[in-house]
């Protein structure tokens, strides 16, 4: 099919769908009745929208003129669109009004997808319409599911106590020196809650981007026999509820951990309550966000030419000059997009300062305390989430400096033959002492936190028993089939369906994305970068709030539906995919899309049958971030479950509140073999992608020359 045919072809497609979509599909949440059902019933609201696309169907089957043709389009679709945009503003508004149902979700996507379409046949984009649509589309997704929540909690924080708006009230609340206390320079006392978040987002980002590059390097470019090991204990914190962890270190350096306990018993020294506080928190942070930095550097450091690295050697480079001078630098965008994940995961990190943080206090936690405290501040809770979007931005500003417009493509059109080079000893060795030591850490907090599933009161009665899990997962069989009796089962079986709709949803628009901000260049494009970032630097306990408040009332009426747990899901966890898919999108050489544009293939194409195939780290890395974030969050989602879509993760919380920590551990570490059974899954369906090379040697041939 020629270029115009199926240009032609996909623009009916889409009509059709959306005029479908308006015949058949319930438009309001309440009725049955179809927009043209409406229509006909003297609904003159809707007509409007009716009409915009029998005008587009017409405009299609009647002008052949290419520009003609996309300025119809760009004018009928883009009218239509904006005219519903106003029905949902005005619905918003209103104290009561009826709730879109599932027949204006297709509508909106074709009107969407048309004005790409005749932007496209008008030249933008240089003529591609699935690049012009997918931009559209994931702009409209993103401002309506990031930017639309934030804006409308965030204009709390320019309200008074009486809801007057004004900059007055929001200068008060900066300008605290609750915020921008520098009280620790001078005495004994906490410096304020921005100092504290700064320092600790700076420290812990740096750790973890160092410690994902180790093990790394490790997996990638050492003859490590426990490679598999290895990845399986990466990996494991950020599958794993968010007390665990907490609950680990306190059991092993609590005031009666077992730690505490030695020390006292063999040297005489007191236990202390060091792990509360900033270095608790750190190493909780360090565990939780190093795997994401793992994540984000194992494709990159994959995709490092060992081309490179041999004409380095060539010229008689020894090992440490050619990594350092240039395996290193190719590394650069993993290493930088690591470090900025890190530290806006941990800027936003809710559930490690509350269980960890003793006194100190951080923004997240404030904001908490804001919303649900005594105090009961929304307008405060507000202005320190706009704080963090700051530090946000901050960083994503920084993280483009230190890219700049410089390459770092180390994947081409063709097999790559060389042999990747040897860790210098002195790299090597570092990174065996860094990592393993690490890896054997979380095997012992992971020992001391999941004993507790196995005995019958932690700290009293140690007996061992299987009661807690009985409790939680029993099956009884029944003359009517079986009994699933166990009380965790409703949860467990909900959180795993959701998690299941939203990962691969989350990983498809995430590398999109990914592939558009890498590869192509259109009006708005840093502003639309750094919306796919939002969500992450707000707390998880703002993104269910903001939700609450948009999606509470019509026109989008989804609280206490499943839906809204995930879209949470989707655009909370985005941005991961999105940067995985950056970092390793920037190594794959520009000629290829050139080369298949030469053959003749558009972006659809161009992006499913030669980018995809060589972004599977990246999606592998994307699918299981999602899915397990999603089966692990717990402050993003607090106030959004219902009794009928109740999580996991809030089902353990319920349990600790009351006391049943036996239970809760059990729990959790079901949903850990779970997700390393998923992990594998995933890994397999994904494969791995294969870049012509040869295995490097297991031992250095020969020895290590100079620098």
């Amino acid at each position: 099919m020629t270029g115009p045919r199926r240009r032609r072809s996909v623009l009916f497609a889409w009509i059709a769908a959306g005029a479908g979509s308006a015949l058949l599909l319930p438009w309001y949440a309440e009725t049955a009745a179809s927009a043209v059902v409406n229509v006909g019933r003297g609904d003159v609201t809707l007509a409007p929208i009716v009409l915009g696309l029998l005008a587009l169907a017409a405009a299609a089957w009647r002008i052949d003129e290419r520009r003609r043709l996309g300025a119809a389009l760009v004018w009928l679709a883009g009218g239509a669109f904006l005219y519903l945009v106003a029905l949902g503003i005005v619905a918003h508004a209103l104290p009561r009004s009826a709730a879109l149902g599932s027949g204006a979700v297709p509508v909106a996507m074709a009107l969407v997808a048309c004005v790409g379409l005749g932007l496209a046949l008008r030249g933008h984009f240089h003529g591609d319409g699935f690049v012009a649509a997918s931009v559209l589309g994931v702009a409209v997704t993103v401002g309506l599911f990031t930017a639309f929540p934030l804006v409308k909690l965030l204009t709390s924080a320019f309200q008074d106590a009486e809801g007057a708006f004004g900059v007055t009230a929001t200068i008060e609340r900066l300008m605290s020196a609750r915020i921008w206390g520098l009280h620790c320079l001078t005495s004994a006392r906490r410096c304020g809650v921005a100092w504290n978040t700064l320092g600790l987002a700076l420290t812990s980002a740096a750790c973890c981007t160092l410690l994902g590059l180790a093990f790394a390097l490790i997996v990638t470019r050492t003859g490590f026999r426990a490679k598999r090991l290895l990845r399986t204990l990466t990996v494991l914190p950020v599958i794993t509820p968010p007390f665990v962890i907490g609950l680990g270190l306190i059991l092993l350096f609590g005031r009666a951990g077992l730690v505490n306990q030695l020390l006292e018993w063999a040297l005489g020294i007191p236990p202390t309550r060091w792990i509360y506080g900033f270095p608790g928190v750190l190493v909780a942070q360090v565990f939780a966000f190093t795997p994401v930095a793992f994540l984000v550097l194992i494709g990159v450091v994959e995709g490092v030419s060992p081309t490179l690295e041999e004409a380095a050697q060539t010229v008689r480079a020894g090992r440490w000059r050619t990594f350092a001078d240039v395996s290193l630098p190719l590394m650069r965008p993993g290493l930088v997009n690591a470090f900025l994940v890190s530290f806006v995961e941990s800027i936003a990190d809710f559930g490690n300062p509350i269980v960890l943080g003793g006194d100190l206090g951080v923004l997240s936690t404030e904001i908490y305390f804001s919303i649900v405290g005594a105090q009961l501040d929304q307008g405060r809770a507000a202005t320190l989430a706009l704080l963090l979007l700051g530090f946000a931005l901050v960083a994503f500003s920084v993280q483009r400096r230190a890219l700049g417009r410089r390459l770092y493509t180390g994947l081409g059109g063709k097999g790559d033959g060389g042999i990747p080079a040897v860790l210098p000893s002195r790299v090597r060795w570092t990174c065996y002492g860094v990592a393993l030591p690490w890896a054997l850490f979380t095997v012992v907090i992971y020992a001391m936190a999941l004993a507790g599933g196995f005995v019958r009161t932690w700290g009293r009665d140690y007996t061992p028993t299987l009661a807690h899990y009985a409790k939680a997962f029993a099956i009884e069989s029944s003359p009517h089939g079986v009994i699933w009796a166990g009380a965790a089962w409703n949860s467990f079986f909900e959180t795993v369906k959701l998690a299941a709709i939203a990962a691969p949803l989350t990983a498809g628009i995430g590398i999109l994305t990914a592939y558009l901000l890498t590869r192509q260049r259109f009006a708005g494009q840093t502003l639309f970068e750094f919306a796919t970032m939002l969500s992450f630097a707000v707390p998880g306990t703002v993104i269910g709030v903001a939700y609450i408040l948009a999606f509470n009332v019509a026109p989008i009426e989804v609280t206490g539906t499943g839906i809204i747990l995930v879209l949470c899901f989707i655009f909370r966890n985005l941005p991961v995919g999105v940067r995985a898919g950056m970092a390793t999108m920037a190594q794959i050489d520009r000629n290829l899309d050139e080369a298949s544009a030469t053959l003749g293939a558009r972006g659809a194409t161009t992006f499913t049958r030669v980018i995809l195939p060589l972004l599977k780290p990246a999606i592998a890395g994307a699918l299981v971030y999602s899915f397990v974030r999603a089966m692990t969050t717990v402050s993003a989602v607090i106030f959004l479950v219902s009794p009928d879509h109740e999580m996991a993760t809030t089902y353990i919380i319920g349990r600790v509140i009351n006391g049943d920590y036996g239970v809760a551990i059990a729990y959790s570490s079901t949903l850990i073999v779970l997700m390393l059974a998923a992990i594998g899954v995933i890994q397999l369906v994904v494969g791995t992608r294969r870049l012509g090379r040869r295995l490097p040697a297991a031992v250095p041939p020969v020895a290590e020359s100079p620098a």
